[in-house]
């Protein structure tokens, strides 16, 4: 399926030549463009003229009807009759809609439109640049790989973004529809892409990638929606779960998979252990972020709204039902980062639901490169440690008989993953020490003279501190 052929596709560009979102600012400024990111169209609208870019912008940005000779003038070279033919434009012979157009940086990206525009939705809808499709391409690292991946492409936003450092991009979906959007967009930008059609991993089935992404249809337990681009077909939170277990298979040796999911919080059962099993007993390093947990109520209310079915009463009991039935408590929100690596899987599955220094990929970079390292306890014995940058020490204190008596005292990071740790007067102590100058040794051995303490059990009591104050970034 095609939604035009590559020579109209290129004439398309050529109509839209231009059309980026520095384009728009230029003219309508910062805080329009901003407001409309939000979903509040009243500034654009006040400002979008009857020129070219104005009609563009009403019809593909706004999502307003727009008199159907207006349409045809801004689209040229791309004939009017083509645009009707492939659905680019809709409507009766005065006034037409069209499908939405949004930006990823310098690329212009066609989706169906909007649900809050004159587009509405359908069962096979294709998503433009959406906050979770952000959020993703916040954390994936961007160093030059020769093969990518992105599994569930949508409109093809993952893909074009692999395509600026990766040699060859692969993109698969489920949805003909999607693959065509995702075609169309590549010819507009001027990109080159595999583009597979496909339930999620069986297009590339026995291939292996340096980089793989993933914005799958990860929603849990919508009982007959099928809405094709965010319902897998698994039962549960199981498309994540096939997504994990494939992982070794799929990337070659130090390779990155890296996908968004929602999983499920269970009544009596640890969220971490059960993403956890999901994973082979070898060849993985994991880290599991868990961003946001609704409770059932408030995740089918954020789903049928998604959807515009929140009049559907009979699908909310049915949802809630299912959820009772499996004594859900929560559902959780989040990314998975995995690197392929020698030797026994390591999962570590956190909660980060405060504010992180963004781009995410510095973090997840990061993560990953202390655990590349040796942290063993004879390596750390000789080591020179440094307090990290923005990491300050805090303290809470109550007033006593003699003066302040300090009751609390943690770490803090003024970037980074902003983690705090509370710590005790022990580990102060050695950290005060931490200038990158002295090897541990030295520091454990004044402390030992301090205390009164025999070198070697006082390291064994501050070892898995070190290690942890190093994983997690408060110690360089």
């Amino acid at each position: 399926m095609r939604l035009l052929e590559t020579e109209a596709a290129a004439r398309l560009g050529e109509a839209f030549q231009g059309f980026r979102r520095a384009a728009l600012s230029a003219v309508y400024g910062h805080s329009a463009m901003a407001a409309a990111d939000r979903g509040d169209y009243r500034a654009l609208l006040a400002l979008a003229e009857d020129d070219r870019l104005g009609v563009l912008t009403r019809l593909f940005v706004i999502g307003v009807p727009v008199p159907a000779e207006e349409v045809a003038s801004a689209l040229a070279p791309l004939g009017f009759d083509e645009a009707r033919e492939c659905g680019l434009v809709w409507g009766n012979s005065e006034y037409l809609a069209g499908w939405g157009a949004q930006f990823d940086g310098d690329r212009l990206l066609f989706s169906d439109q909007l649900p809050n525009t004159t587009g509405g939705r359908m069962r096979e809808h294709v998503l433009g640049v959406g906050g979770a499709s952000k959020l993703l391409m916040d954390a994936t690292l961007r160093a030059p790989v020769s093969s990518a991946l992105d599994l569930g492409t949508g409109c093809g936003v993952q893909a074009l973004g692999l395509a600026e450092h990766a040699a060859s991009v692969t993109a698969t979906d489920l949805s003909e529809r999607a693959v065509a959007f995702a075609a169309l967009n590549a010819v507009v930008n001027g990109v080159e892409l595999e583009l597979l059609q496909g339930d999620l991993l069986a297009p590339v089935a026995g291939r292996r990638f340096d980089l793989v992404v993933a914005n799958p249809p990860f929603v849990i337990a919508t009982p007959g929606s099928g809405w094709t681009y965010r319902d897998g077909g698994r039962e549960a939170d199981g498309i994540a779960a096939e997504l994990a277990a494939a992982a070794a298979d799929l990337l070659n040796p130090g390779g990155t998979m890296q996908f968004l999911a929602n999983w499920l919080h269970v009544a009596g059962e640890d969220w971490a252990e059960r993403v956890a099993a999901w994973f082979p007993d070898d060849g993985l390093r994991v880290w599991a972020v868990e961003r946001e947990r609704l409770d059932p109520l408030d995740y089918v209310r954020t789903w049928q709204r998604d959807s515009g079915e929140t009049d559907d009463a009979d699908q909310a009991a049915a949802w809630l039902d299912w959820f009772e039935a499996k004594t859900v408590a929560g559902v959780g929100f989040g990314f998975i980062g995995i690197r392929r690596v020698d030797g026994p899987t390591e999962v570590v599955c956190e909660e980060a639901r405060h504010a992180v220094e963004t781009p995410w990929r510095d973090r997840v970079e990061d993560w990953f490169a202390v655990r590349a390292r040796d942290l063993e306890p004879e390596t750390l014995w000789h080591a020179k440690l440094r307090v990290a940058d923005g990491v300050m020490l805090q303290q809470s204190a109550a007033l006593g008989g003699e003066g302040w008596d300090v009751d609390r005292q943690w770490l803090q990071q003024a970037n980074g993953m902003r983690y705090a740790e509370e710590i005790d007067p022990l580990v102060v102590a050695f950290l005060g020490a931490c200038n990158g100058e002295s090897e541990v040794r030295l520091q454990v051995q004044l402390l030992a003279d301090t205390y009164g303490a025999e070198p070697a059990m006082l390291y064994a009591q501050l070892y898995p501190f070190i290690r942890h104050l190093i994983e997690r970034g408060f110690l360089r």
